[in-house]
């Protein structure tokens, strides 16, 4: 029998844009709505403390920055794919958020003169990186976690992996989950839920994602009936550290890096004359693999070639203030003193633009429920996000998720429960179906098998040839998780349960992705195609929109929203 649990408002992800979220909803109740968050790991885990470099905020009207600047280069950033209604809300929002957390107690790095410092980013035309050294997610996180103690209505749900979105007549009705310490089935039920669950990139092998991201509410939003939006656009952040996949934080550039080939030559000179080592990532991640394509990186091992990320002339006591934790990881995985060495670095999967669709507001085309941070796509980012703007994403729409749903919450009389039939049907999914299948697939071989597939043909660069080879790809593996095995038939803390489960999220992901940038004959952004290589604002400019069809994809797509700027040629 499950376990039902009740909460007026359920918040499913415990990173930046969860925990911002749960905290606004104590806010604005006043601590009186009862509310659960649930995450599959243990508090202060959530890959957001993974966030090195910086937040966005324009705080320095008087020196230059504008609100308008900031939206100019987020739109630009976006090769103008981004909601330009969704870019002024969030550019306006960013300076209190900023001011908000430094009330919480968040150590900023300061000036000399005590004011909150700023460092520059690729694609801003202005300094306005807000940062706390190279640690920023963490001690963003640090903060709201220590500031959501203080309400007593938050209840945590940690190790509580959740399996299916209960929605009945178009409204949200629960969720069920597995609670990882017990093996007990679950059932949360609540007016309102908040998805705050991260991106995709797992499904990639060479990727700065920690391997608990592997897209669940994307794949769970999706299989519950809601549209996925602009899948196919999947960020390369110019910098993982090689092999490893690290994430060399775009700080290291912010304060004055350089990258360098195997003739250490600035090759930037070539491609982006301008902004250098801070033009856009899509832009420096595309001229790195043409580098090495033109035989000017440095063989590596298993194929990831390298070029060289240069600190050196910045000093010992820049590296060690501004970024000690770049030099404690380059030390540590590689065994390089940035100090007086380069670092090996390379492109990397990195960041989802795509994700659930929501309005300007985070909600969902489901009655209920929000989307907030990674997971959604409401869309800021468009086809290619500047650094610094997702953490500021995550504050902005997990504040405004919290307001949206917690006025839901009050206005609605009683908790709806979904249909037994439904959660019945559920259980027996799990445990009668996947805990108990004796098939000869090894479901960890084809996790290698997916995230091979994807590092070789759905890079930074693709074509129809790469794509249609990922596309079979996927079908085969999908075919092949059909018949896997499940050798733990326990319940207490099943991890080879659980990462199945998380496998079949990913190949979910990976299939719209793949469909997605398919139909989309152009590059733009982080969709790079060799064989459409110019942007194409005749046909393509608009979002993708993926719906579950039965057992197949269909493919709509729905107007960019453009209230100021429109496209022109995107040069750096």
């Amino acid at each position: 029998m499950a376990k039902i649990i009740k909460h007026d408002l359920l918040v499913l992800g415990a990173g930046l844009a969860g925990l911002r979220a749960a905290l606004e909803a104590s806010i604005v109740s006043k601590g009186a709505l009862d509310i659960g968050v649930v995450s599959k790991l243990q508090l202060m885990r959530a890959h957001s403390v993974c966030a090195e470099g910086g937040t966005a905020a324009v705080l320095r009207p008087e020196e230059g920055d504008s609100f308008e600047l900031h939206s100019w280069d987020t739109v630009k950033g976006a090769d103008f794919l981004a909601d330009q209604d969704v870019v002024q809300r969030f550019v306006e929002m960013m300076p209190a958020e900023i001011r908000l957390l430094d009330k919480w107690g968040i150590p900023w790095s300061r000036r000399d003169n005590g004011r909150i410092d700023q460092r520059p980013f690729g694609g801003h035309s202005f300094n306005r990186a807000v940062y706390a050294a190279d640690k920023t997610g963490f001690f963003e996180m640090q903060t709201l976690y220590d500031t959501l103690l203080k309400y007593n209505a938050v209840s945590r749900y940690d190790e509580t992996f959740v399996t299916s979105l209960l929605v009945e007549d178009g409204r949200f009705a629960g969720m069920t989950a597995i609670d990882m310490s017990t093996g007990e089935f679950l059932v949360f039920v609540g007016k309102a839920l908040i998805m705050a669950t991260g991106g995709t990139g797992r499904m990639f092998g060479f990727t700065t994602y920690s391997h608990t991201v592997t897209g669940d509410g994307c794949a769970l939003a999706f299989r519950a009936g809601m549209p996925l939006e602009d899948m196919e656009f999947l960020q390369f952040h110019p910098t993982g550290l090689v092999p490893s996949g690290i994430l060399m934080t775009e700080a290291c550039r912010g304060e004055g890096g350089y990258l360098r080939n195997n003739e250490g030559e600035r090759f930037l000179t070539k491609y982006a004359p301008e902004k250098m080592e801070l033009a856009p990532r899509d832009l420096v991640s595309r001229s790195i693999m043409k580098e090495m394509a033109q035989g000017k990186g440095f063989k590596g091992l298993r194929g990831l070639d390298f070029i060289h990320l240069d600190l050196t002339h910045l000093g010992e006591e820049r590296i060690k203030d501004r970024l000690p934790l770049i030099r404690e990881i380059a030390l540590k995985f590689v065994g390089v003193e940035p100090i007086t060495d380069p670092i090996p670095i390379r492109p990397v999967a990195h960041y989802s633009m795509g994700g659930v669709a929501t309005d300007i507001d985070g909600l969902t085309p489901v009655e209920g429920i929000w989307a907030a941070g990674e997971v959604a796509c409401v869309s800021l980012h468009g086809a290619n996000r500047l650094g610094s703007n997702s953490t500021a994403e995550c504050l902005a729409w997990g504040k405004i998720t919290g307001q949206e749903a917690t006025r839901r919450c009050e206005a609605l009389k009683s908790v709806p429960e979904p249909s037994p039939a439904m959660i019945q049907a559920e259980e027996d999914r799990l445990f009668k179906d996947i805990l108990q299948r004796e098939g000869t697939e090894n479901h960890y071989q084809i996790r290698e098998d997916l995230a091979s597939l994807m590092d070789h043909n759905m890079g930074v660069f693709r074509d129809e040839n790469s794509i249609r080879r990922a596309l079979e790809g996927i079908l085969e593996l999908k075919e092949r998780f059909g018949k896997i095995f499940i050798k733990d038939k326990g319940r207490i803390y099943n991890s080879d349960l659980v990462m199945a489960l998380e496998l079949e999220f990913m190949l979910s992901n990976a299939e719209v992705s793949i469909r997605g940038a398919l139909a989309r004959r152009e590059s733009r952004g982080g969709h790079a195609r060799t064989d459409y290589p110019k942007r194409d604002d005749e046909n393509f400019l608009k979002h993708t929109m993926a719906y579950k069809d039965g057992d197949q994809i269909r493919f709509e797509y729905k107007p960019v929203k453009i209230t100021h700027w429109h496209p022109v040629e995107r040069k750096y």
